[in-house]
């Protein structure tokens, strides 16, 4: 099983120090989900936008939760993708906000990423990062096939820690892994995914019950469930009779296993501040 670590040659992306004037610069974080694995970091004056997909639909798959935020997501200083998967990878949706500004990457994705018209993709290689004004942004690993089906590269599945005054991890999407104890201690808020798409769970994904284990492995002030209720295959039968299940369940599950851990269910849209 993969563990936290390693370390690369930093690489510096230049941005403005608190590029906004509405944005908070001091130690606060915001959090905005927008449905799925698409969440808003704001933190060090930073805009961090993972796994953009602002469509209402992808392939079979169409979106049940309000569009919402995710019609507009204005100003994004750098994008965060874990891995290929067309409902983390959404070509559209990159294009839209990320045609030139920087696209931090799994490594073996990069050449794909620019022949799809991105101008500035970052490979990166687990346990190396990038500096960003203030913030630190690391791969870490991530239990899960980052190939893009069917005939796309394989690449790798990472997850991220953005370090500023406190700490994001975007634990992208994952199967339970022991390695996460190692960032115990040194996150503020963890984003866990807690389901998929449909009726039915895969391998390589966290459900309410693991990724409450994944919580008390990492031991974050805060935990806000992600990937869960946003889409649904339009085939019949492809929708859960519950889509709200898994975030509820990962909360009393992470209450009982983790009672320190505070877990703040979001709506897609919703905004917390931590």
């Amino acid at each position: 099983m993969p563990t936290i670590g390693g370390a690369g040659a930093p690489v510096v992306i230049r941005i403005g120090r608190c590029p906004s004037r509405a944005l908070r610069c001091d130690g606060a974080v915001i959090i905005t989900w927008l449905g799925h694995a698409t969440v808003l970091i704001e933190i060090n004056g930073v805009r961090l936008l993972t796994d953009p997909v602002l469509r209402d639909r992808i392939g079979p798959l169409a979106r049940i939760a309000p569009r919402g935020a995710a019609a507009s997501v204005g100003r994004v200083d750098c994008v965060l993708l874990s891995h290929l998967h067309a409902d983390h990878a959404d070509l559209p949706s990159l294009r839209q906000v990320a045609s030139s500004i920087p696209v931090l990457a799994p490594q073996g994705t990069g050449d794909w990423l620019r022949r799809k018209g991105l101008r500035d993709v970052r490979e990166l290689r687990l346990g190396s990062g990038v500096t960003m004004g203030e913030l630190r942004v690391s791969a870490t690993p991530a239990t899960h096939d980052g190939r893009r089906h069917p005939l796309g590269p394989r690449g790798e599945a990472v997850g991220y820690l953005v370090e500023g005054a406190r700490s994001v991890y975007f634990a992208g999407d994952t199967d339970l892994f022991e390695g996460m104890s190692q960032l115990k201690g040194s996150v503020t808020v963890a984003l866990l995914p807690v389901w998929g798409w449909g009726p039915r769970l895969g391998p390589g994904h966290l459900d309410p019950e693991r990724a409450a284990r994944a919580a008390e492995l990492i031991a974050p002030e805060f935990a806000i469930p992600i990937h869960w209720g946003t889409f649904a295959p339009r085939w019949p039968g492809g929708r859960m009779a519950d889509p709200e299940r898994p975030a509820r369940e990962f909360a009393r599950l992470t209450k009982r296993r983790a009672p320190s851990v505070e877990v703040r269910v979001l709506a897609p849209g919703e905004r917390t501040e931590l």
